[in-house]
């Protein structure tokens, strides 16, 4: 796995707020997490050599003002798959950021294994953000939703 693979996993763990991450590419396995400092990570590939890579550290300052996450409940993927919005390509989306939801609703739809396999909100309120973009591959526990 090259560098700027690792470092675009490392992007997305800080994007995502997820503390873990490992990843699985033919016979190479990396795993990602955070060390408890913001913006500190360690990235350690699993094969046999056990070389550890150096930790990558944020340039920004701790005093920068950035963008601000959205809090609230994460809905999660329940498994690893492919991330769809809509039930077919050129159909409206389930939902969009700023839509109220109830518990039960569709909110997208994960295909594995060729089944499509409809996600439904496990809180009501409303969306604040969308996590995912469409057609991109998810993982188990992946964050695919904030909701609000």
């Amino acid at each position: 796995m090259d560098l700027r693979k690792i470092k675009t996993l490392i992007d997305l763990v800080q994007q995502s707020g997820i503390a873990e991450l490992e990843i699985t590419e033919g016979e190479e396995k990396v795993r990602i997490s955070r060390n408890g400092v913001p913006g500190t990570f360690m990235a350690q590939p699993m094969a046999a050599s056990n070389i550890v890579l150096p930790a990558e550290t944020s340039a920004a300052p701790a005093t920068s003002v950035g963008p601000v996450e959205p809090t609230g409940h994460t809905l999660k993927s329940p498994m690893v798959g492919t991330f769809y919005r809509s039930p077919s390509p050129g159909s409206p989306s389930f939902i969009e950021v700023g839509q109220t939801v109830t518990k039960g609703q569709t909110l997208c739809i994960i295909e594995a294994m060729k089944l499509l396999n409809e996600i439904e909100s496990d809180a009501s309120g409303v969306v604040k953000a969308i996590l995912v973009e469409n057609g991109q591959p998810v993982e188990y526990g992946q964050p695919l939703f904030i909701i609000e």
